[in-house]
């Protein structure tokens, strides 16, 4: 089967999936009231999700090796916030994601066949580089997420202030609720970024056979963790909260966006590299 035959199954499952939630969620002459995921949708995106990762692990590893670019990180870091949030959604109610997320990820799945990577990993078969490469995707997608989340937070501040609030964010958790799961997410995510940094520069010799130097890429990282530290002490020595903490969070995830993902962008597609 072609490879972009290969895409589109799981991107129009995603879909599919995306308009669903969209109407039964969002739609205010459809929503329905507050709930959770119902057996068959949990078991939907189970399903589209392991067909995602089929895919996706033949991109990834083909003949042996380890090839990886701007398009398989977007896909992957799409893939792993699913399966994130596929596992929290049994003990926490992530209302709203679903319609923000499933559009990204049906376009995610098609980057790859779009913008196939030719950069080779070297090291791919460390222990030690796996655990980093896993450390710091999961860390990206935690943050996806967040950022996703604190979209949502935005639009539901924002009609609480015009005193307009429609049914379907009217049936979204409490502020304080959403308010709450949106800073574990960033602590969480914020200790594997640490963790994949400190490894980075420590390992980097047995990582990427080579020391580390100061590049783009860990300007944008150091930058990213500055912006999530400065929010996460905001938050626990003056209690910063709703727009301001809305702010930084689109801001530290935009900068992170820019470290790996923006820069092989550049190199792949506009400056037509490999390495």
């Amino acid at each position: 089967m072609p490879s972009i035959l290969l895409h589109l199954i799981p991107a129009s499952l995603y879909g599919l999936l995306g308009f669903h939630f969209w109407r039964s969620r969002w739609h205010e002459a459809t929503a329905q009231p507050r709930q959770g995921l119902q057996a068959w949708e949990r078991a939907a995106l189970a399903v589209t999700l392991a067909i995602h990762g089929y895919v996706l692990h033949g991109e990834l590893f083909p003949d042996g090796t380890m090839r990886f670019g701007f398009s398989y990180a977007l896909s992957l870091m799409l893939w792993l916030a699913l399966v994130i949030y596929w596992v929290e959604s049994f003990y926490a109610r992530l209302d709203g994601l679903q319609t923000l997320v499933l559009p990204l990820a049906a376009v995610s799945v098609l980057l790859p066949a779009l913008f196939p990577g030719q950069h080779v990993l070297s090291n791919a078969d460390s222990a030690v580089f796996r655990a980093h490469f896993l450390v710091a995707m999961v860390a990206y997608s935690l943050f996806t997420l967040a950022a996703l989340h604190a979209i949502i937070m935005a639009a539901v501040e924002k009609r609480l202030h015009r005193g307009k609030l429609t049914r379907p964010l009217a049936s979204l958790p409490p502020l304080l609720a959403m308010e709450a799961l949106l800073f574990r997410l960033i602590l969480i995510a914020f200790v594997l970024l640490t963790l994949a940094l400190a490894t980075g520069f420590v390992f980097s010799e047995s990582l990427f056979g080579k020391a580390a130097k100061f590049d783009h890429k860990i300007l944008f990282s150091i930058i990213s963790w500055c912006i999530f530290a400065a929010l996460l002490l905001g938050r626990y020595i003056y209690g910063w909260r709703g727009r301001t903490a809305l702010r930084w969070t689109l801001a530290g995830f935009v900068t992170l966006l820019l470290a790996y993902v923006g820069s092989r962008f550049v190199l792949e597609v506009i400056l037509g590299r490999a390495g």
